[in-house]
């Protein structure tokens, strides 16, 4: 069932996110037409949400498959005041923002997988993608592009991602109003975003750590040609995953695809 635009704009009128919305039938990626508005000057908390995706984007420039109507793909505009190296920090911010708005559908089973994945029984039920611009050595702006499968049918999943992915309706065992649930994460991700800035991160950190089940296990995370490989240590202050690789030698890992064994 498509989204009701009209009544979507009536709930976020005011709000810090949603106050301007874009809404689209159709669009090839939420993230690039935000990140045109954001160049153009579109004031903090534009967001932007599509009921499909033509061409739509995840990390390392995969594919997202974006059905029509089922699920959630909107990306929020954003302009923080912070170093440009504190960028990925917001990352995180969506990761607990989405995690806390999925979690009542799926009590006690909803975790995060760093450096960008919302997992339900350990498959990936929402991907998280930010862009940054910067200029003069300070942030313009940040694009948070946050995708959820929400009432998606498993027989219409993909075959390639059949066994690693799920849905909110999947896993609740009953279809989502995505209206509801637009709704709740505008609301979590500003109050995550607003805590960063007033906080700082240990605040956001302490609620990741509270979220992953990574912790402790073997891992492996790619970026490029390199592979380190450990076990997953700890959340650096930065945001940068914290792994003991050989020798119990700390290395900090700020960005790649991570690969969560078992412990």
């Amino acid at each position: 069932m498509p989204l009701n635009e009209a009544s979507l704009k009536k709930h976020l009128a005011g709000k810090f996110i949603g106050h301007s919305l874009r809404y689209y039938e159709e669009i090839g990626s939420t993230n690039d037409e935000a990140f045109r508005l954001g160049v153009q000057g579109a004031p903090e908390g534009t967001a932007l949400i599509a009921e499909r995706q033509s061409a739509g984007k995840g990390r390392m420039q995969r594919a997202w498959h974006s059905p029509p109507g089922a699920n959630i793909y909107t990306s929020v505009l954003l302009r923080p005041r912070f170093e440009p190296d504190l960028a990925p920090q917001i990352s995180l911010a969506a990761g607990v923002a989405v995690a806390e708005t999925l979690d009542p559908y799926c009590p006690g089973k909803v975790f995060l997988k760093w450096p960008n994945d919302v997992q339900i029984g350990g498959k990936k039920v929402c991907g998280i993608l930010t862009q940054t611009k910067t200029a003069a050595g300070v942030i313009d702006f940040v694009v948070v592009g946050i995708g959820v499968n929400v009432n998606w049918n498993l027989k219409e999943f993909p075959e390639d991602i059949r066994k690693i992915a799920t849905s909110l309706s999947v896993e609740a065992g009953r279809e989502v109003s995505r209206l509801e649930l637009i709704i709740l994460l505008y609301e979590n991700l500003a109050k995550w975003y607003r805590e960063l800035a007033q906080n700082g991160f240990a605040p956001l950190r302490k609620k990741w750590l509270e979220r992953t089940t990574m912790i402790g296990k073997p891992v492996s995370v790619t970026f490029g040609k390199e592979t380190i490989s450990g076990e997953a240590a700890d959340l650096d202050e930065d945001g940068s995953l914290v792994i003991l690789a050989d020798g119990n030698q700390k290395v900090k890992v700020a960005a790649g695809d991570a690969t969560v064994g078992k412990r």
